[in-house]
């Protein structure tokens, strides 16, 4: 006699059921330790933060009073935090579209089948491994008014020598070409692999109808390689919206203020007036502000196709 057909699914769902659930706690076997330091390191610091923005907390003061939102209202009217603001978004916009544009460009000529195309993809990433010390004081070097390597190529042409770095208009552009040069080897790297992951039967069949290389671009790869660019632009807005290394060695937020950052600015609060209170708010105002920002642009660019 046969066995019940019924009892041999329950068994089969009831295998099936346990082996979703052990895998599912091994997964949240192995993410653990990440959670763990993420609750004490992050977690923790950001609720500190928060709480330490409601008192006139100064390191060099034992007595640290509630004083409310005062901190924040601080911040609002304090003319060089503004400064700071528009100087970080301009500068974030300019590196984000620039670093976006370069890296793109590299992958696709790095893509096509060259001679050497390891060589060359090694090659564009290498400045992306140094710190951001040295990348500083090689570009400092390089834009100098009088013997840097860029007016020297002016002056070859017969043009006047610029002062990049000292001119109040062009810190923030020099700043953002410095660090697009710096940082377009990882998101290069990312658009190869989006790149290579684009089925060539698309390419072959636009072909076949006389598209050309402009049209193959255009209504093939960018439209298919939006998630990539908006995984490229979200991390890009993140990193350089945090942008201190820069203006720190380069600049040290001159000429003037016209170089200052968000997190310069947060720096000079917190660990030069030593005013921990008012820096935990300014740092608050910053993470407020990126999350603002990383939802536009999932908002804008989150659209998905699939293929």
């Amino acid at each position: 006699m046969s066995a019940n057909p019924r009892a041999r699914l329950t068994k089969s769902t009831r295998f099936t059921i346990s082996l979703k659930t052990r895998e599912m706690l091994a997964a949240y076997a192995f993410l653990a330790p990440f959670m763990a330091f993420f609750l004490v390191f992050v977690v923790r610091a950001v609720v500190e933060a928060v709480r330490m923005s409601f008192y006139d907390w100064h390191i060099l003061r034992p007595s640290r009073p509630y004083i409310g939102i005062e901190n924040y209202l601080e911040l609002v009217n304090d003319d060089v935090w503004w400064i700071a603001l528009q100087n970080t978004i301009v500068f974030t916009a300019l590196t984000v579209i620039g670093t976006t544009i370069v890296a793109l460009a590299a992958a696709v000529a790095v893509t096509r089948p060259i001679r050497g195309q390891n060589f060359f993809r090694v090659l564009l990433y290498t400045p992306g491994l140094l710190s951001v010390g040295a990348v500083g004081l090689v570009w400092v070097w390089l834009l100098n008014t009088q013997f840097g390597i860029v007016n020297y190529g002016l002056s070859f042409v017969g043009m006047r020598p610029v002062n990049w770095l000292g001119d109040p208009g062009l810190v923030i552009p020099s700043l953002s070409l410095t660090s697009i040069w710096w940082g377009f080897g990882f998101p290069m790297l990312i658009f190869i692999a989006g790149l290579q992951g684009i089925p060539e039967q698309l390419y072959e069949a636009a072909r076949i109808d006389g598209g050309g290389s402009a049209d193959l671009f255009w209504y093939i790869t960018l439209p298919l390689l939006r998630p990539t660019i908006l995984f490229v632009t979200v991390t890009g807005v993140i990193a350089h919206f945090q942008v201190f290394g820069q203006p720190f060695i380069m600049t040290n937020g001159g000429p003037g203020r016209s170089s200052y950052s968000v997190i310069f600015y947060l720096y000079q609060i917190a660990w030069t007036a030593f005013r921990m209170g008012y820096g935990a708010a300014v740092a608050v105002c910053i993470a407020v502000i990126m999350a603002a920002l990383t939802s536009v642009q999932f908002l804008v660019l989150s659209r998905r196709i699939e293929y």
